[in-house]
């Protein structure tokens, strides 16, 4: 094995909140290759967890246990496969795809920059933004069992919705390959630019937060229904409803994992009280609610 592994391993430094406790084992692989290897020589019955950018993550403050698989910039190969086509691994961000369609003239590819995540998370939940979604774009995704063995599976056999895939069926994503019409560069750039600047606009960035916490139930938006409820720049702990976006929550600095679940919680009593709407969460939540060391 050529990849960094740890034992009781800090994990808040992984996530956008910057929170979280340790990981009982923890894996950074080489590359794919590596992975492989290292699967491979894994007890059966191990627990897997996978973090990409560590975004849409919250890791519970008594850390997580079996292994962690940190994908971010390990599985970072991104290729074209023809002029229409590309292959990309699950650690590469989607800024970086998001790039990489733009310069190739995929104007449709664009929405990938207002995803903070990797290409892997994105996959998991068919993330979107600016009216974009990941799965009505791949062709193949390429997966990995516990074992190690990969696999190229047809983008046909997986159900995908808003925020919602079926299929995986005790695999990973490794990677996916993306089919996209070919347009101008320049007005791909163009498009990007005005994306990036209506997010920038909206949106708290250049601080800790996972991004949208809750899905957009339909014909509303989560952070209508959190403002009409009174709950913009509500705090506990040292966590907060943005002031911004109601459907942000920030880490303003030392913010407890228990402090964001309770805002969660809060958010969607709240919500369901005034208008009957249950809120569903984006963010994942990992990792144990007692010591398990």
């Amino acid at each position: 094995m050529r990849g960094e592994f740890k034992t009781n391993h800090p994990l808040a430094q992984y996530t956008s909140w910057g929170i979280g406790g340790p990981a009982e084992h923890f894996y950074w692989p080489a590359d794919l290759k590596d992975l492989q290897v290292f699967l491979n020589q894994l007890s059966a019955d191990e627990p897997l967890t996978w973090i990409g950018l560590g975004s849409n993550t919250l890791i519970r403050d008594a850390g997580i246990k079996g292994t962690v698989i940190l994908t971010l910039n390990r599985l970072n190969q991104l290729e074209s496969i023809d002029e229409n086509s590309f292959r990309v691994e699950a650690g590469v961000t989607c800024a970086k795809a998001s790039k990489y369609c733009v310069k190739n003239g995929f104007e449709e590819g664009a929405f990938f920059a207002g995803i903070p995540g990797t290409v892997g998370g994105a996959l998991v939940m068919n993330a979107g933004a600016f009216g974009g979604e990941t799965w009505p774009h791949v062709t193949h995704v390429e997966t990995i069992d516990h074992a190690g063995n990969i696999y190229l599976r047809d983008a046909k056999e997986f159900k995908f919705s808003y925020r919602h895939v079926e299929g995986l069926n005790d695999q990973y994503f490794v990677a996916a390959h993306f089919h996209f019409k070919k347009g101008d560069p320049e007005k791909a750039q163009a498009n990007l630019k005005a994306l990036l600047q209506k997010r920038n606009e909206s949106q708290p960035i250049g601080v800790r937060s996972c991004g949208s916490v809750f899905r957009n139930p339909p014909n509303d938006y989560a952070a209508r229904l959190i403002e009409a409820a009174g709950l913009k720049g509500t705090v506990i702990g040292d966590a907060e409803i943005s002031t911004k976006h109601a459907n942000f929550i920030i880490n303003r600095g030392h913010a407890k994992s228990s402090d964001i679940e309770q805002l969660i919680q809060l958010i969607q009593q709240k919500v369901l009280d005034l208008s009957g709407i249950q809120l569903v969460s984006e963010c994942v939540i990992l990792g144990e609610t007692c010591s398990w060391q």
